[in-house]
């Protein structure tokens, strides 16, 4: 799934190009693509045509477009979600970009410059719907948005605040990390990543670690994405992609996630993965040892 460097970088594509637009035509082609606008496709499709979009948002990985109506078109990407500007085409692969199949579209919009807006989506996990905007901490977010922390990439990202909320967890500080409600925008490639610079095992609890080292964690994290966004963030496929449909690089620049059995940057060791919450932790076992079983 895309973390918070990649919808950024969609983020920031779509406001180069979509805002102070009028939707003029919009079509939905796979009713999964709108399964969480309850109302269903006719009344999505209905509320979008003539709307202006007025300006864009993102906290953590969720990313939204805001209307003249005061309502917000939340896009999820879910998996392999890819928001494009320009219909997915042939033409694309012609000038060396990956290209999106056509099948995999799953909604079109046509804004009134012409200018076509294509939600393709492989694995359909991810989708579209229309949300009110309540406010949250002095800031205006959708309703579904409503309960996701700050990232650490918002200008507001309250640091010691989460420093102090982490103190209070007796679970690991890896599954703390991947929690959206305690910090958001952080998914398992970043970190796996954050962890490594900060020499700390995900398995260690987040109760047992300093404040200082929990600061260093965050610290790390916000570096990461930082480097990452300023790549185009981390492809691994053709499923990530920004709006014109080019990948970014920072893959290149991982030190731990994906690098099972090559060498540690750092010391040498021979890196390892293992299984976590359905997904897989990368570390060097000589850099972040795993916490000491005790035994009763």
């Amino acid at each position: 799934m895309p973390e918070l460097p990649e919808v950024e970088v969609v983020r920031r594509g779509l406001d180069a190009h979509v805002v102070d637009k009028t939707i003029s035509a919009v079509r939905v082609h796979h009713p999964r693509a709108v399964r969480r606008h309850e109302a269903g496709p006719a009344d999505l499709t209905a509320r979008l045509l003539n709307s202006r979009i007025v300006g864009t948002g993102r906290r953590g990985k969720y990313l939204w477009l805001t209307l003249d109506d005061g309502c917000a078109l939340v896009v999820h990407l879910g998996m392999s979600g890819q928001m494009l500007i320009g219909a997915p085409t042939s033409a694309r692969a012609r000038r060396g970009q990956r290209e999106p199949r056509e099948d995999h579209l799953r909604i079109a919009a046509l804004l009134d410059d012409g200018t076509a807006l294509s939600f393709v989506d492989q694995r359909t996990f991810g989708g579209w719907m229309l949300a009110d905007v309540v406010t949250v901490d002095g800031t205006e977010v959708p309703m579904p948005v409503a309960h996701i922390a700050r990232d650490p990439l918002d200008p507001d990202f309250n640091r010691d605040g989460v420093v102090t909320v982490l103190r209070r967890k007796h679970s690991e500080i890896k599954r703390q990390l991947l929690d959206q409600t305690v910090v958001s925008g952080v998914g398992n490639i970043y970190a796996d990543e954050a962890l490594w610079r900060a020499k700390i095992n995900g398995a260690r609890l987040a109760s047992s670690l300093t404040r200082a080292k929990l600061g260093e964690v965050l610290d790390a994290a916000t570096d990461v994405m930082t480097e990452a966004l300023g790549q185009g963030g981390t492809s691994f496929d053709s499923l990530y992609v920004n709006v014109n449909g080019e990948s970014g690089y920072f893959e290149r620049s991982l030190d731990a996630y994906g690098r099972e059995g090559e060498p540690c940057r750092r010391c040498g060791a021979v890196m390892r993965r293992e299984k976590f919450m359905n997904r897989s932790s990368f570390y060097c076992p000589k850099c972040q040892p795993r916490p000491r079983v005790r035994h009763s």
